[in-house]
């Protein structure tokens, strides 16, 4: 087990030649220090057409995520940059400093056409070196300055520091922001998300952003049977008491390089009930570790996957929260940056 981490191994990416291969007796790592690297991004807006997803616009500004959090659909994204999807993910960031500078281009673009985007659709806008680089918070300044619709996805309590911002667009039905609460029990968060913010914390958060007007949504994700399943209604309540308008959730999803990472993490944390976890998510998917067909790769299928769209209906019904969409957002306000040799006429 490393220390702090949300996995333990570093296993070679799908596209990597070389895999690292550690010498018998050699130590075995028990912690590591987190790297930042800088990258300067040609493009910072991804399009998608996937009909289950509400979003069609997205920005990313790092790569690789700090929270580590073992079960991260993301992180098989890191083998494009001949890193691993295990401990690289999470101790090699890549921040896209020049993103607040690239987005004012992108706006002015005579071809550019206003629609929202969303922040954190794979990496959390969020997670701890946004405390010092604050390349979300210079979006959601050039968002405002141009009345740009913006929304963020997120697990961390640091959301918090930009309610100015957040407000601001909210006053003007620019912005909706979801939390993602996967467990209220700091012990189970410690191992699935062991740099991410507490579920109490992520309530203080949906608390704060609705008193100041923010439309919130909470979203129990993933869902990981015999894990955290049981979680689903106190979290819905608590949520929902905290000023949450909307609930969505996401079955845990197990891509590419993902499934030998995750059996590792269960293998290390619930040996006990591995197998059983393993047998439902197989049949939420069709009898594979996950297949990524459109609208269900979300929310599974069988009976399981049936039982628990009952009770999350049920327990949302009760708390007076709406399934998971994204709010409408004005596109009217926009207005066009001006271009650095633009003539300014008053």
């Amino acid at each position: 087990m490393v220390k702090g981490r949300g996995v333990s191994e570093n296993p070679a990416g799908r596209f990597q030649n070389i895999e690292v291969v550690r010498d018998e007796g050699e130590p075995v790592v028990t912690s590591l220090r987190t790297e930042y690297r800088s990258e300067t991004a040609k493009t910072l807006i991804t399009s998608n057409d996937s009909p289950d997803v509400p979003f069609a616009h997205s920005i990313n500004p790092y790569r690789g995520c700090e929270h580590g959090c073992s079960y991260c659909f993301a992180r098989p994204t890191h083998s494009y940059l001949d890193l691993s999807p295990g401990l690289d993910f999470e101790t090699k960031i890549i921040c896209k400093d020049n993103a607040v500078e690239l987005l004012r281009q992108t706006l002015a673009k005579d071809s550019y056409r206003c629609e929202p985007v969303v922040i954190g659709s794979a990496t959390d806008p969020y997670q701890p070196i946004e405390k010092t680089r604050q390349l979300t918070r210079g979006l959601l300044e050039v968002f405002l300055a141009h009345r740009h619709p913006v929304c963020i996805i997120t697990k961390s309590g640091l959301v918090r520091r930009d309610l100015d911002l957040l407000a601001a667009l909210a006053g003007q039905q620019l912005t909706s922001v979801a939390v993602s609460v996967t467990t209220l029990d700091n012990s189970l968060k410690g191992k699935l998300e062991p740099r991410a913010s507490s579920g109490s914390t992520r309530l203080a958060a949906i608390r704060e952003l609705s008193a100041a007007g923010v439309p919130v949504t909470v979203l129990f994700a993933p869902v990981i049977p015999f894990i955290n399943d049981d979680e689903l209604e106190e979290v819905i309540a608590q949520a929902a008491e905290a000023g949450a308008q909307r609930a969505g959730y996401v079955m845990l999803r197990l891509p590419w390089e993902l499934k030998e990472l995750w059996q590792g993490w269960l293998d290390e944390h619930y040996p006990d009930r591995a197998g059983r976890v393993m047998s439902v998510v197989r049949d939420l998917h069709g009898g594979r570790d996950y297949q990524s067909g459109w609208h269900t790769r979300q929310t599974g299928r069988g009976q399981w996957a049936a039982l628990f769209a009952q009770r999350f209906e049920i327990a949302c019904r009760r708390a007076g929260l709406e399934c998971y969409e994204v709010p409408a957002l004005r596109t009217d306000l926009f207005r066009v940056p001006d271009k650095p040799d633009q003539l300014v006429l008053w």
